[in-house]
């Protein structure tokens, strides 16, 4: 039988099961791990981050995280601290992972992390066409605040406007 999927949806994979879930490790971005994460930020996006950017993020004012299942990367993210409030620059679930609950999980860990640290405020910026994204971050509760015009490179010469968007922790 096949699945009709409108537009803007995404067709869900099955969920990993609980005892799969508990394998799941979360654990500080390191600098060995940078080749791995270059190959999945490279198939998830056009405009993927640089080396130089994911280097800049391994220090003290960043969290940076992957989580790893059986020694494979289903995904990372990198959050910079700010005054009573956590920025998340970059969450990316590996495209072979999508879909399966992972963005969530790392959402989860990024909000305990956040409340930990006295952070009373997540916020995000995410492409206007990202329709996925977009739908997963509501879901999870977050609102949208404004529009930061022509804030992400979009081919030659483009632009793309970014959502930003905020979660009361």
């Amino acid at each position: 039988m096949s699945q009709t999927i409108k537009p803007g949806e995404v067709a869900q994979r099955a969920q990993p099961t609980e005892e799969t879930r508990n394998r799941v490790l979360l654990a500080p971005m390191q600098q060995e791990d940078l080749d791995r994460v270059m190959a999945v930020e490279q198939t998830a996006y056009s405009h993927p981050w640089t080396l130089g950017n994911f280097r800049d993020s391994l220090n003290p004012l960043f969290h940076a995280q992957c989580l790893w299942l059986d020694g494979e990367l289903l995904g990372y993210f990198l959050a910079m601290r700010g005054v009573e409030e956590m920025h998340l620059l970059n969450i990316t679930v590996a495209p072979a992972h999508q879909g399966q609950g992972w963005g969530h999980m790392m959402l989860d860990a990024l909000s305990l992390l956040s409340r930990h640290e006295g952070a009373q405020w997540l916020w995000l910026e995410v492409r206007q066409s990202n329709q996925r994204a977009l739908k997963v971050y509501e879901c999870y509760g977050f609102k949208q605040v404004s529009i930061r015009k022509d804030y992400y490179p979009a081919g030659r010469l483009q632009r793309e406007h970014a959502v930003v968007m905020s979660l009361k922790l």
